[in-house]
């Protein structure tokens, strides 16, 4: 999706969302916060990976929702994560800083769900015979001794 924007002239942005979080919080004075904001604000398409996969504070989540209100539905943003909506309250401490947040990012938008399993893995395993002395290898065996599945 961002490669194809980006091919059509749009001004594309990916980032790690917890990437994203480090940089809002970092900035020394409010014109620096400000900026950056402005930046992740101001570009076409922001593209926010691993959203919820971090626990956030209310005062990182409301530099999130900062980014995301300064968008003011003008320009798109794509999210991928790995966890539903209603498991975001666990990254995000504060419910109803959540609630906004999912608010904000659902409202006229579309939301796409799957259910399948991870690409790298599948990559991995097709691309790459697993030998003997593989790190998988060694990996499954020690979890088969501890009784875990894969």
């Amino acid at each position: 999706m961002g490669t194809a924007a980006d091919e059509r002239g749009y001004r594309v942005r990916y980032i790690l969302a917890t990437r994203l979080v480090n940089e809002l919080v970092e900035p020394a004075d409010d014109k620096q916060l400000i900026n950056t904001i402005n930046r992740y604000g101001c570009v076409d398409l922001l593209l926010l990976d691993e959203l919820g996969h971090m626990e956030l504070d209310k005062g990182c989540a409301g530099l999130l929702s900062q980014v995301l209100t300064e968008r003011k539905e003008k320009n798109a943003i794509g999210i991928a994560s790995n966890e539903s909506f209603s498991r975001w309250t666990k990254s995000f401490t504060d419910p109803w800083l959540c609630a906004a947040i999912v608010d904000r990012l659902s409202f006229g938008g579309t939301i796409i769900e799957t259910d399948f399993a991870s690409y790298r893995l599948a990559h991995t395993r097709a691309n790459r015979p697993l030998c003997r002395g593989s790190v998988l290898h060694r990996e499954n065996a020690r979890q088969r001794r501890l009784g875990c599945s894969e």
